[in-house]
């Protein structure tokens, strides 16, 4: 008996808005000249933010972090798709979403400074904590949508995560529980295409992280991550399949790290420029800009003003970061575990009796 082909499979790619700030018509999803400003901005201050950030690291004013420069469309898209009662779980490179969603920078700051309190976010925020662990956030992302369709919710969960996370079993694990029960998230794959110094093409033998979807019953898309209305579209269209029911979609954002993996990392050591100069031209803030010039939206005089703005916003973030105080000065002892060894609180009070002071250690329990 001759082999029957079971099941053909294809992945579509997305692109709304090319290099040159061209727009599809028949793809164009007709967004208000306020959202594609906003899109602008939040992908400029992310930009913004991030550059100071690596100026703050260098300096010894905040610890290691991880540069989304180059990203920035494949998280504002995403979050400009997003509800209000929508849910955000991120890795450790969505800086324009979490900024979109409401986290003040400052708080932002604070983590990367080193303190937990830096991932308490406003409630209304609906976002989950920063984390840095390769794909840990993933099965939380999906617990998180089956428990609001169980409470009946009008939710839908986003869960960001790099191309490095689908090789840990944490991914494929969430994919799985995912779409077997119909949990309404929406996965969204940052392909940068380099999981730390390892390239994409030593990672997976797939062509696409799009195509891995298929092994688990859900659609997969691949879109242009520099495109920041094709990132808009893509999860516009997984959150409406989500709300209605229909379940999971992984959705592979294919863009370029630009910087190094974090701020402990020399880039030089495993790419040359010539592989970054491609992407450079692929900037998704230079085509954005393009399109806001062709419809009469955005000139010298506003990219100024704009700029001037965020300088202010992150000058005002870095102060609050810089003055925070934690309650006591010895707090980070409370957080190493529950019920503190003898060895730990000889460890507090060594500390305490080291700072500057008299009856430094006085009012600690």
């Amino acid at each position: 008996m001759p082999r029957k082909i079971v099941q053909r499979f294809q992945v579509p790619f997305l692109q709304v808005l090319d290099e040159k700030g061209k727009v599809d018509p028949k793809l164009d999803p007709g967004l208000p000249d306020e959202d594609l400003v906003r899109l602008y901005e939040a992908m400029i201050l992310a930009r913004e933010a991030d550059q100071r950030m690596l100026r703050l690291q260098r300096q010894g004013r905040i610890g290691t972090f991880g540069p989304a420069t180059g990203q920035e469309a494949a998280s504002v898209g995403p979050a400009l798709a997003m509800g209000p009662r929508d849910w955000l779980v991120p890795s450790f490179r969505e800086m324009g979403a979490m900024l979109m969603r409401g986290i003040p920078l400052s708080t932002i700051l604070l983590y990367w400074g080193g303190w937990e309190e830096g991932n308490v976010f406003p409630e209304e925020a609906r976002t989950l904590p920063i984390a840095v662990i390769l794909a840990s956030q993933v099965p939380h992302a999906v617990g998180l949508a089956y428990a609001e369709r169980l409470r009946g919710e009008d939710a839908a969960v986003v869960a960001f995560f790099g191309d490095g996370s689908t090789s840990e079993g944490d991914f494929h694990e969430a994919l799985n529980f995912a779409a077997v029960w119909k949990a309404p998230v929406v996965f969204v794959c940052q392909n940068n295409q380099w999981a730390i110094s390892t390239p994409f093409e030593k990672q997976t033998a797939s062509e696409t992280i799009a195509q891995k979807a298929i092994a688990y019953g859900m659609p997969g898309i691949r879109v242009d991550g520099n495109d920041p209305l094709a990132t808009y579209v893509a999860v516009r269209d997984a959150l409406a399949r989500a709300r209605a029911g229909e379940g999971p979609t992984l959705v592979e954002a294919l863009t370029y790290r630009l910087m190094m993996h974090t701020t402990a990392d020399d880039p030089t050591r495993y790419r040359s420029d010539e592989q970054v100069k491609p992407w450079q031209r692929r900037d998704p803030l230079v085509r954005t800009r393009l399109l806001l010039e062709k419809r009469k939206l955005w000139d010298d005089e506003r990219e100024a003003e704009l700029r001037a703005r965020c300088k202010e916003t992150i000058d005002e973030a870095v102060k609050a970061y810089e003055t925070w105080k934690p309650p006591r000065p010895d707090v980070p002892f409370d957080r190493v575990y529950a019920t503190p060894p003898a060895e730990l609180e000889a460890q507090r009070k060594e500390f305490l009796a080291s700072l500057p002071g008299a009856d430094a250690g006085k009012g600690v329990d």
